[in-house]
């Protein structure tokens, strides 16, 4: 079985952006619920008012956001060799089309929170399969948290590459953890030339 989609996180993953999520979710009181779930259980005005102020955290840290280190010459491999690739984020519309105007990125398949589909499950991974025409043992996942390791359990999607620093944190999850973006392109490259998953 070859390789031909990968599927991205966007923040933490494509980019460096430094959210508080302990402060958010103070300021949102999401009292220990996943904080889109969170807000969309609340009634108006309260929904509307905590939606901004959500927002409003999010637009600020987009504006400072970074691309990764290596990203760019890990999706210049992915476009030499033909493979498909997606990026699925529960963040705002309006802040990925600012990011790939800004880092001038393209991907073939772009899920948003706005489409109803959010990670933890793996509703928005099984959306770019079919929107891709891919098999899930064709693709891999690469992200930063453990909501991307449980969506990509969820939708069979076997292969599970994680970056960040603290390998320890994700040590009994079934991902290969990097702690950059080169180390991680080194690793495809080497399948890639197996040409076998």
């Amino acid at each position: 079985m070859k390789l031909k989609g990968v599927i991205f996180d966007m923040d933490g993953t494509v980019v460096d952006v430094t959210y508080d999520w302990n402060q958010i979710r103070a300021d949102l009181n999401t009292q220990g619920v996943p904080i889109l779930m969170y807000l969309n259980s609340l009634e108006e005005p309260e929904k509307s008012e905590k939606w901004r102020v959500l927002e409003k955290y999010e637009r600020e840290a987009t504006e400072k956001a970074r691309l990764k280190p290596g990203m760019r010459g890990f999706l210049g491999l992915l476009n030499q060799k033909g493979i498909k690739k997606a990026l699925v984020t529960n963040n705002s519309q309006r802040n990925v089309f600012f990011l790939l105007e800004k880092f001038n990125l393209e991907f073939d398949c772009v899920i948003t929170r706005e489409s109803g589909l959010w990670k933890p499950s793996g509703a928005p991974f099984r959306a770019v399969l079919e929107n891709l025409g891919l098999k899930k043992e064709e693709c891999c996942v690469v992200g930063d948290s453990h909501f991307d390791i449980k969506a990509a359990e969820e939708a069979g999607i076997p292969h599970v590459f994680i970056l960040n620093e603290d390998k320890e944190r994700f040590a009994s999850m079934p991902a290969e953890v990097f702690s950059s973006a080169e180390a991680l392109q080194k690793r495809i490259k080497n399948l890639l030339e197996k040409d076998n998953w």
